[in-house]
């Protein structure tokens, strides 16, 4: 029988957990993506004016998410002609297990003069390799063919990059492109702290910023940086599409090497298949 596909349901009870939303640290918890993807599904339905475009959105990830309902609750904090701010709570059991923050600005015209911006733009994989919904493609500098379905084999020592289309966040309601940015945004943490013996590192937050909605279906996420110390990381990464690069992607972690994912272990047989 085929899994939903989707991270939540919506329920009478709150956002009910579905399979896809499961942890790769542990099968208990909820995943990263589809928490930021939640958070900032609720806060662009409840918050984002029209002529308003979401721009930047923040995530702390403090406690984890078990696989139970939960519920999310929003503030606006700032109402301007310019920019609004609003906040997000993902509760659970009557705590706060994370928390987001999102400004939503309004679009005008472009100030004359030239910039400097990044020369060298990531580039998607063709198209005829493009798989399901929810099928990642994987990549890295090392591998010879640059892109493929297969998670393991990339699992080396230099930049990687993901594509992918992304399933919806609930159930049954077409993902924003925002909500869709958030969820694959989310990847520049496994993009930027994986490495040759798996990842040792747990993102603690994420900020994703971006200067346009996504086109089309597919988002790739490319590495640009890991800086680590004494068990501290931090990454960043850049969002594209086929249009080009639409995005900026921050995220600090934690070492977690006792729960090191390794992804040749037998465990993750069924995602590297999938």
């Amino acid at each position: 029988m085929a899994l939903p596909l989707a991270f939540f349901e919506e329920t009478e009870f709150g956002f009910v957990p579905l399979p896809l939303a499961a942890g790769a640290w542990s099968p208990d918890t909820v995943n990263g993506p589809s928490i930021c993807g939640l958070l900032a599904r609720s806060l662009e339905i409840e918050h984002c004016a029209p002529g308003f475009t979401p721009a930047r959105l923040t995530v702390d990830l403090f406690r984890p998410t078990l696989r139970r309902p939960v519920t999310v609750r929003t503030t606006l904090v700032r109402s301007g002609n310019r920019i609004r701010v609003a906040d997000a709570e993902l509760v659970q059991d009557a705590t706060t297990v994370a928390r987001a923050s999102a400004v939503f600005l309004r679009r005008s015209e472009q100030p004359p003069g030239e910039l400097w911006t990044r020369g060298d733009e990531p580039a998607p994989p063709p198209s005829e390799l493009l798989g399901d919904v929810g099928r990642p493609l994987w990549g890295s500098d090392e591998h010879p063919a640059g892109w493929t379905h297969e998670l393991v084999e990339h699992q080396n020592g230099s930049r990687k990059r993901c594509w992918q289309t992304p399933v919806p966040v609930v159930l049954d309601r077409p993902a924003s492109a925002f909500a869709a940015a958030a969820t694959i945004g989310e990847s520049a943490s496994l993009m930027t702290n994986w490495g040759s013996a798996g990842v040792g590192f747990i993102n603690a937050d994420l900020t994703i910023a971006l200067t346009r909605a996504v086109e089309g279906t597919a988002i790739g996420v490319e590495a640009d940086s890991h800086l680590s110390l004494d068990g501290i990381a931090v990454g960043s990464a850049t969002l594209f599409d086929r249009a080009g690069s639409f995005g900026t992607c921050v995220v600090t972690a934690l070492a977690n090497a006792e729960r090191q994912v390794d992804f040749a272990e037998d465990r993750f047989a069924e995602m590297r298949m999938s």
